[in-house]
């Protein structure tokens, strides 16, 4: 069920100083940080306090994803995503960058921008 079309995969904040706005998710709501290595650098699941359920993700505004926005974003599950990315576009909505491979289990997720401006990431 957790990737059940239209249902909410993920939560992530994309930002420039991805260490010091985990430090302040992890005094204002009480979640505990693991770093998740990027390579040269460190990403972060946040966990709630209970530390063994994840909340979302605190990731730096590099690489890949250098072009997001800094808001948190829903990753929202859909059947189709070639569908969905067409219908966005129909629709007067807006992809912003590529398609992008998630993990090795084959699915893809991409950021697209709604007509009144909202960003979302869509995962198929």
């Amino acid at each position: 069920m957790e990737n059940a079309p239209g249902s909410i995969g993920w939560h992530d904040l994309t930002v420039e100083n991805a260490g010091e706005v985990k430090d302040f998710y992890e005094h204002v709501l009480g979640w505990k940080s693991q770093a998740l290595s990027m390579g040269d650098y460190d990403d972060y699941v946040m966990m709630l306090p209970d530390g063994e359920n994840a909340a979302g993700g605190v990731c730096h505004a590099r690489g890949v994803n250098s072009n997001l926005p800094p808001v948190w974003l829903m990753y929202v599950n859909v059947a189709d995503l070639d569908a969905s990315l067409d219908a966005c576009r129909r629709m007067g909505g807006k992809l912003i960058g590529e398609k992008r491979k998630m993990g090795n289990d084959g699915r893809h997720y991409c950021l697209i921008q709604d007509p009144a401006g909202a960003y979302l990431m869509i995962c198929g």
